[in-house]
């Protein structure tokens, strides 16, 4: 007997895992891409998750399907920000039964807590999930599964639904008990991690589409850098970090050319169709945030393109046109 689990790295996921796999039922941690989780990667994270309870860890992309599907057309809506999680949740679970036959599973568990989460957990919600994504019967909620109807696991007797869990609701003792019981150490506190339930971000997204078309290769341009739009509608990324710096060089987006200096400063990306007063502010505000060890005139590359002006405006004069 084989399941797949929805797997996002975190506790609730992990425990869920570790009770099936307790009951001899063999585990693929299944996690689904959608190109908005954490800009950290967390892949030895998860692995080391997996390792502990002893299922085996597997990633699906969706990133170009979950754009064209669920992002910018969600059935159900949005939550506060950017956030279409009924529709994002059934998407995943759709993803991971088109996985069943191949991989050889026989149903499907995830995390998910019966009343943790007021918006996307409650149980109009769970059964919202449940319709859309078409996997009624084959989707088992360890955690909460006592407090929901039996699957087609538990009726079958796959399952001893008397070694399930019972957990409704916020509050997170009975996973710390587990935690504990079960040894599972490096475990992550619980919190977000999709960077669409956060204002900054999803404000981010709300201007790019105002201006262009999105596709897959434009989400790494909005998870890294200071985010500026300019007077006449270029878009300007200045990295805030070294760390910035080395993925903002490694895109390569045609929307976007990449603006150098040889002083010691950010890396930028600036909108590839930028007119002239755009590109100059750009290099001006790129200047502003090299270190200030430099005087007169300087060159800076718009790809093979030089551009040569002065630094005579501040950080404090990018902060208008940040995103």
């Amino acid at each position: 007997m084989k399941a797949i689990a929805l797997f996002s790295g975190g506790l609730d996921s992990t425990l869920a895992m570790k009770l099936i796999i307790d009951q001899g039922i063999e585990v693929i941690a299944c996690n689904i891409n959608t190109g908005f989780g954490s800009t950290k990667d967390r892949l030895a994270h998860m692995k080391n998750m997996c390792e502990q309870v002893g299922a085996e860890f597997r990633s699906v992309d969706i990133r170009d399907e979950y754009i064209k599907e669920v992002l910018f057309s969600p059935k159900y809506g949005y939550g506060k920000n950017f956030n279409p999680c009924i529709d994002c949740h059934a998407k995943m679970f759709e993803v991971a039964k088109r996985k069943m036959e191949e991989w050889g599973a026989s149903f499907l568990i995830s995390g998910e807590v019966l009343g943790q989460r007021p918006m996307s957990q409650n149980r109009e919600s769970l059964d919202k999930v449940l319709n859309l994504s078409n996997c009624d019967g084959l989707l088992l909620r360890p955690m909460c599964a006592q407090s929901l109807e039996p699957t087609t696991p538990e009726l079958e007797g796959w399952v001893d639904r008397d070694k399930l869990e019972n957990i409704v609701g916020r509050n997170r003792d009975r996973q710390m008990e587990l935690a504990e019981l079960f040894g599972l150490k490096d475990y992550e506190a619980p919190g977000g991690g999709c960077l669409l339930t956060d204002e900054k971000f999803s404000n981010k997204i709300r201007d790019f589409i105002a201006h262009d078309t999105f596709t897959v290769e434009d989400i790494p341009t909005l998870k890294y850098g200071r985010q500026l739009r300019l007077p006449e509608g270029a878009k300007l990324i200045i990295g805030r970090n070294a760390e910035d710096n080395d993925i903002l060089e490694a895109i390569q987006n045609k929307k976007f050319i990449h603006i150098t200096t040889e002083l010691f400063g950010p890396h930028c990306l600036l909108s590839a169709n930028a007119n002239d007063n755009d590109k100059v502010l750009a290099a001006k505000l790129m200047l502003a945030y090299c270190k200030q060890d430099f005087e007169g005139e300087q060159t800076l590359m718009f790809g093979d393109v030089g551009l040569t002006t002065v630094s005579d405006l501040s950080r404090h004069d990018a902060q208008k046109y940040f995103i």
